[in-house]
C-alpha cells in the first residue's frame, strides 16, 4: 500500500481495492480470493440484521414455545424467499445505480408512488417499533431500569453508531457485522445449553404443517419478521454506489460476489432463526408452552438452564435491538429520500420512527405483544416492495442484459402470491369468516 493510499479513509481504501479487484489486479490464490470476498462483503451483512431483529425473537419464541419444532419449515421457507429478494434488490442497485424507491418514483404513476411511500412509512414505523423496543427491553433487563429509560438509552446508542456513517460505509459495516456475529455466537452457546431432539427438529424444518388456527398467525408473523420490507428497499441503496462498475463485465463480477454474500449472510441469519425456535422449543415447549413474552422467557431461563443461558439471551437481544435500530433508521431515510426526493436530518428521521415505540410504552401495551403485532403488520406491507421489485427487475428497459430470467421471475412471483394468500387467509380468520 502506498503512502497516498494509507492517508485515505477506510471506506476510500476499500473502494480503491474493489476497483483493482474488478480490473483483475487483486492477485490469485486462496488468500487473494478470500481478500476479494471480504472487500465485497458488507451490503448483505447489513441487510441481514433485519432477519435477526427483536421481531424475530418475539415470533420465534412463540413458535418454539407453543408449537415446538413444527413451524421450523416456515423459518426455512421464509429464509429462501429472503435470499431471492435480497439478491434481486442488490442486483437492482448494482445495475442501475439507483435504489428501489428511486426506480419506483421514476417508472410508476405518481398516485402509485405516493401510495407505496405511505405503506412504506407505516412499515418503517412498525419495523422501528420492533427494533427499538427490543434494544430498550434488553437494556431495561440488563440494567434493571424502567423500559422508558431503556428506550432513551437505546436512542443515544443508536445515534452514536449512526455517527460512524460520517466516515463512509465501511466502519458502519464492520460495527453492524460485529453485532450480528454477537447474536450468532450467542445462539451457538444457547444450543449447547438446551436439550435438542434433532430428528424432530429436522422433521419440523422439512415437513409443512400448521397445528391449529393460532399457528397461522404465528407463521405469518415469522414471514413478516424474516422477509422485511425495509431490507428490500435498503439493499438496493447499499449497493447502488458502493463499488465502481463502468461496464457490464464489471457488473457481472459484482453480481457474482453479491450473490455469494447474500447466500452466506442470510444463511447465517437463517440458522440463527432456526436456533431461536429450537432453543425456545427445547427450553419451554414441554412444560412451559404458555411462555410468550421475552421478559418471562429471560427470567425463566435461569431456573431452567442456568444464569449463563439467561445472560447470553440478554446479550443477543441487546445486540440485535441496537444494530437493527441503526439499520432501520438508514432504511427509513432511504425510503423517504427515494420516494419524495428530499433528505431530512437523521436525528429528525430517528425521532419520527421512534415516536410509535414511545406511544406504545406510554400506553402500557405489552412489549412482546407489540413486537408480534408489528411483525404481522409488516407481513401485510411486504407485498408492496416485493411486487415493485419483481416488476422493475423484469423490465429490460431498466435492467438491460441483467433482466430477470423467466425462471427467476416465476419464482419471485410465486413467492409474492404465496405471501398475499397467507395474508388473506389470516384476515379471514381474524374476522371469523373461516376457521
Amino acid at each position: 500500500m502506498t503512502t497516498a493510499q494509507m492517508q485515505l479513509g477506510l471506506s476510500e481504501r476499500t473502494t480503491l481495492a474493489i476497483g483493482e479487484a474488478l480490473a483483475g489486479k487483486g492477485g490469485r490464490g486462496l488468500f487473494a480470493r478470500t481478500r476479494s470476498a471480504l472487500l465485497f462483503a458488507g451490503p448483505a451483512v447489513i441487510a441481514s440484521i433485519a432477519y435477526v431483529d427483536p421481531g424475530n425473537f418475539a415470533t420465534n419464541l412463540q413458535a418454539g414455545a407453543k408449537y415446538g419444532y413444527s413451524l421450523l419449515w416456515v423459518v426455512v421457507a421464509a429464509n429462501v424467499i429472503a435470499m431471492l429478494f435480497q439478491g434481486l434488490s442488490a442486483k437492482l442497485g448494482i445495475v442501475t445505480n439507483r435504489n428501489l424507491a428511486e426506480i419506483s418514483r421514476a417508472h410508476f404513476p405518481l398516485p402509485v408512488v405516493y401510495a407505496m411511500w405511505g405503506v412504506s412509512e407505516i412499515a418503517a414505523m412498525a419495523t422501528d417499533l420492533a427494533e427499538f423496543l427490543g434494544g430498550a427491553l434488553g437494556l431495561s433487563l440488563l440494567l434493571h431500569v424502567p423500559l422508558m429509560v431503556g428506550m432513551v438509552l437505546t436512542g443515544i446508542v443508536t445515534y452514536a453508531i449512526l455517527a460512524a456513517e460520517r466516515q463512509g460505509f465501511r466502519p458502519l459495516e464492520l460495527i453492524v457485522g460485529a453485532l450480528i456475529g454477537t447474536v450468532a455466537l450467542s445462539y451457538v452457546v444457547e444450543l449447547m445449553l438446551v436439550d435438542v431432539d434433532w430428528s424432530a427438529a429436522a422433521h419440523g424444518a422439512l415437513v409443512p404443517r400448521l397445528q391449529g388456527p393460532g399457528a397461522l398467525a404465528v407463521a405469518v408473523g415469522i414471514l413478516g419478521a424474516t422477509v422485511m420490507p425495509h431490507a428490500i428497499y435498503l439493499h438496493s441503496g447499499l449497493t447502488q454506489n458502493r463499488a465502481p462498475a463502468s461496464n457490464d463485465g464489471a457488473r457481472r463480477k459484482l453480481l457474482r460476489f453479491s450473490n455469494r454474500e447474500v447466500v452466506a449472510a442470510l444463511s447465517v441469519a437463517g440458522l440463527v432463526n432456526v436456533a431461536m425456535v429450537i432453543m425456545a422449543s427445547g427450553a419451554f415447549h414441554a412444560g412451559h408452552a404458555d411462555i410468550a413474552e421475552i421478559e418471562t422467557a429471560y427470567r425463566s431461563l435461569t431456573p431452567l438452564l442456568g444464569a449463563g443461558a439467561a445472560a447470553v439471551f440478554l446479550v443477543s437481544l441487546l445486540a440485535s435491538g441496537i444494530s437493527s435500530s441503526v439499520v432501520g433508521t438508514m432504511a427509513g431515510q432511504m425510503v423517504m429520500q427515494g420516494f419524495v426526493g428530499f433528505h431530512i436530518p437523521v436525528g429528525v428521521r430517528r425521532l419520527l420512527t421512534m415516536a410509535p415505540a414511545f406511544i406504545v410504552v406510554a400506553l402500557g401495551v405489552n412489549a412482546t405483544d407489540a413486537l408480534l403485532y408489528s411483525q404481522v403488520a409488516l407481513s401485510f406491507a411486504l407485498p408492496v416492495p416485493m411486487i415493485a421489485l419483481v416488476i422493475v427487475t423484469s423490465r429490460r428497459e431498466i435492467m438491460g442484459a441483467f433482466v430477470n430470467s423467466r425462471r427467476v421471475a416465476i419464482a419471485a412471483g410465486a413467492a409474492t402470491v404465496a405471501i398475499l394468500a397467507l395474508n388473506v387467509v389470516l384476515l379471514l380468520q381474524t374476522f371469523g369468516l373461516v376457521r
